[in-house]
């Protein structure tokens, strides 16, 4: 592997590309010709990464032709509902045996499906072994600037795993390995929808004791839920599922968490979003994590709790009423 195209010049694309950049020759596809130039001239991602000094060696396009071409690893960093439409565009340019990975953690709402599942479907025919996702605790600004964390590729090609593991570790990424595709990236999409209830518990006032108690229950709602699909119950406990979800639960940097926020404060979620230079996937992911709980009949109160919000107009005042004086269990039910 010596050549990576990433698509998608958000701050994760951006911060993926820039570390690739520093092992192997590296093109970042931007939609906007502007950002492209800049990015290029400038070495600065300012509409996403403002203030973050990027590798000289990365170079930016806006054509896909010139991106994915000679790519022997394509990276897909656009949002979840843009991702079929884009990779479409770029089908024809990505070879039938080049790695796929995505950074999208999302479902997505027409097919329920996930965003490994949209990429094969796009690239009819391609190495379904070879398609996989890069995920975990990745607030992308933290890692851009070279703070310490920790990620997870997953793919079932154990081999092309290891390769990949090889291109994104840096001084600062630690990479593991994860054959379990279903799990790492089930987690990833479920834990948003957890982060905007973890934020509307702060936007509501309440402390470290509340959000601990719905982190955790929101983690066994995102096994249960997981685990129904078919991930592993291990990956939930490690980088790509709890390491991820207290990133993003707790950070002040994470989209979620800052709508859920907003919510808890009485601000009206169209308001919300439209301030936001970036998308919040946990919204638009909601809806379709609870058709894929009733479709395995799979109980998540806190989920629910959540859209409701989101969508029936239901008030964030009344999460502890709806929440706590359920119907007492024991801690593991539903959860083997």
């Amino acid at each position: 592997m010596t050549r990576v195209a990433v698509i998608g010049a958000g701050s994760w694309g951006t911060t993926v590309a820039a570390i690739a950049a520093a092992n192997v020759t590296t093109t970042l596809w931007a939609r906007r010709s502007e950002l492209a130039e800049c990015i290029r001239d400038r070495h600065e991602n300012p509409a996403y990464l403002p203030g973050i000094t990027l590798p000289e060696r990365l170079h930016a396009t806006a054509s896909l032709d010139e991106a994915c071409s000679s790519a022997d690893v394509v990276v897909l960093g656009v949002p979840s509902h843009g991702l079929r439409a884009v990779l479409g565009d770029a089908r024809a340019f990505v070879g039938p045996g080049v790695p796929v990975v995505s950074l999208a953690k999302g479902i997505e709402q027409e097919t329920l499906a996930r965003m490994t599942e949209v990429a094969a479907d796009v690239l009819a025919g391609h190495d379904t072994s070879r398609i996989g996702v890069l995920t975990g605790p990745n607030l992308a600004r933290e890692v851009a600037a070279g703070q310490p964390t920790a990620s997870v590729v997953a793919m079932t090609d154990a081999t092309v795993a290891q390769e990949l593991q090889r291109l994104f570790f840096a001084p600062t990424l630690r990479v593991y390995t994860n054959p379990d595709v279903i799990g790492c990236e089930t987690a990833g999409a479920l834990k948003n929808v957890i982060a905007i209830g973890a934020g509307i518990a702060d936007g509501l006032g309440y402390g470290d004791n509340t959000k601990a108690a719905l982190m955790t229950r929101g983690l066994a709602e995102l096994a249960r839920l997981g685990v129904a699909l078919g991930g592993d119950p291990l990956t939930f406990a490690g980088l790509a599922g709890m390491g991820d979800l207290i990133a993003t639960c707790s950070s002040p940097q994470s989209r979620n968490r800052h709508v859920g926020s907003e919510l808890g404060r009485g601000r009206k979620l169209d308001d919300v979003v439209s301030e936001m230079n970036m998308v919040a996937e946990g919204v638009k992911t909601t809806a379709a994590v609870l058709q894929l709980a009733a479709r395995h009949d799979v109980e998540m109160p806190l989920a629910s709790f959540v859209y409701r919000i989101l969508y029936e107009g239901a008030r964030p005042a009344d999460l502890v009423s709806e929440l706590m004086l359920r119907k007492a269990k024991p801690e593991l039910h539903g959860m083997r």
